[in-house]
């Protein structure tokens, strides 16, 4: 017996899943072009793959995140992904450092949002092995800035390598905030980069207090490589409740989890 006929608006999307799978990404301009549908259609269509499928949202358009797809998104396609997330969760982040700090701040987008959430703050230390958080923040003399050497990795403007790790060893930091690809219950605190998987251990080892900072999209998921475990951070910072494992694991833990009012 036949199964229920496909719907005109089902097909579309089995055909606009099938894109992404191939191309990785695609724009709202481009799904009007290719499925010769309405703006208002094509956002509706993305908004109801990002339900059923491994699809995230982005602005102006949305990027396939199988498991099974271990490309690496560049610097400047991953900072418009929940942005207004990213927004909140540095609000929160710089609210819990003060005057005479010391505050250690990895790469990614998430942590490039923070070091523009610190720009208006006073006699506090920013150590960091991100060029661009770096930039960001040298137009306040009242912040010093120390950043490692190392190569730099062009995906994420992160310095990386043995000599990064090297000048780390040198350098006490009090909070430390980290960016991850990823965080699950089981493999912790995960990243596609095993250069930054390692820089950001150095970092961690280092630190006094350990912030673990990523919006929803990247909780319960995990990724290539291992930072560290769960128990190497003191606390979470996010923008939504957490998957059910992943907070009984950290309640369990005793790691306090931040959310914006």
């Amino acid at each position: 017996m036949a199964g229920p006929k496909q719907s005109k608006g089902d097909k579309r999307r089995d055909e606009l899943l099938n894109w992404l799978k191939r191309h990785g990404k695609i724009t709202v301009q481009q799904m009007v072009d290719q499925f010769d549908i309405s703006e208002a259609t094509a956002r509706r269509d993305l908004e109801l793959l990002e339900q059923t499928s491994p699809v995230i949202r982005t602005i102006g358009g949305a990027m396939y995140d199988g498991l099974h797809s271990v490309k690496e998104y560049s610097f400047q396609e991953r900072e418009n992904i929940s942005y207004l997330e990213k927004e909140r969760i540095a609000q929160v982040a710089a609210s819990l450092i003060h005057e005479g700090d010391v505050v250690g701040i990895s790469g990614g987008t998430t942590s490039f949002l923070i070091a523009r959430a610190l720009k208006e703050k006073r006699n506090i230390t920013v150590v960091t092995n991100a060029v661009n958080i770096a930039m960001e923040l040298a137009s306040n003399p009242s912040i010093q800035i120390v950043v490692s050497g190392g190569i730099m990795r062009g995906n994420s403007f992160e310095l990386c390598g043995p000599l990064a790790e090297k000048m780390v060893e040198h350098i006490h930091i009090g909070k430390m905030f980290i960016g991850v690809d990823g965080i699950n219950e089981l493999q912790g605190l995960a990243t596609y980069s095993e250069q930054e998987a390692s820089i950001a251990r150095a970092l961690i080892q280092r630190s006094t207090e350990t912030y673990a900072v990523f919006d929803h999209t990247k909780a319960g998921k995990t990724s290539l490589f291992t930072i560290a475990p769960l128990d190497a951070i003191c606390g979470c910072i996010t923008d939504e409740a957490l998957p059910a494992a992943l907070a009984d694991k950290l309640a369990k833990l005793n790691i306090g989890v931040h959310l914006p009012e």
